[in-house]
């Protein structure tokens, strides 16, 4: 597992590398929250780029980890860790432009909807398979790169959509070749960090401040219902078919 970050004119990019298919473990979770902070927090930076290496973007929660560890020591902690990793692309005091390719899923969808900015390869796709693993959140993320009513759909029916779906809907601004993406999201970087640093950290802090949903708050709500459903056994039940499945 490894988050890294490269700073150069400007533009912070931060990558997350966590073999085989970027699922971040508890730690994973609190170490990307961190790096987005400080990207943020350094006043060489104007804008922040966030990709992914391997097979996809970013799968979710580590729900091996989850199982393997006694107590609701991990539940509690990919919980807390998620909702820090997405407040700290939120709040990230410059903007932060998600450079997806591959799969984007649960936790994936609470990082890339509370970016500034989609880029997205052409083989992306994007989803919430939290229903089939007994749990639930980051609708509240979903249902700002898509209509209130497919939302519900994808959450309901766990499908998912592709990156050229999500352009018709204005929540992805360019599509590209998987080999031009991070060129791509560098380029949009670029052009931000090469305004005016104080007016684009103002104009961030000016455009969180007019949303009409707390999306932290909103959020949190939803991380409640996924400890519910822990509580009457469902969780453990979906989890332990996904780890039994992944052994097979």
């Amino acid at each position: 597992m490894g988050v890294s970050t490269t700073t150069r004119d400007g533009v912070a990019e931060i990558v997350v590398a966590a073999p085989p298919v970027n699922a971040l473990t508890v730690a994973g979770w609190y170490e990307l929250a961190d790096a987005v902070v400080a990207a943020g927090r350094d006043p060489r930076v104007g804008a922040v780029v966030l990709r992914a290496e391997g097979r996809g973007f970013n799968a979710g929660v580590d729900i091996k980890e989850m199982q393997r560890t006694d107590g609701h020591t991990a539940l509690v902690g990919a919980n807390r860790g998620c909702f820090a990793a997405f407040a700290a692309v939120y709040d990230c005091e410059v903007p932060v432009v998600a450079a997806v390719h591959g799969f984007c899923l649960g936790g994936g969808i609470g990082l890339v909807g509370n970016a500034d900015i989609v880029i997205a390869s052409d083989d992306a796709y994007f989803g919430l398979p939290e229903v089939d693993r007994g749990a639930l959140g980051a609708a509240t993320h979903l249902a700002r790169l898509v209509p209130q009513h497919l939302m519900r759909a994808m959450v309901y029916t766990c499908r998912n959509v592709t990156a050229d779906e999500l352009h018709r809907h204005g929540s992805v601004l360019e599509v590209v070749p998987a080999d031009g993406l991070r060129a791509k999201a560098m380029e949009v970087a670029a052009s931000i960090a090469a305004k005016d640093r104080y007016v684009i950290r103002r104009a961030k802090e000016s455009l969180n401040g007019i949303d009409p949903v707390d999306v932290k708050r909103s959020y949190r709500y939803e991380q409640g219902f996924t400890f519910e459903l822990n509580l009457v056994g469902a969780g453990d039940e979906h989890r332990d078919a996904f780890v039994a499945k992944g052994a097979e």
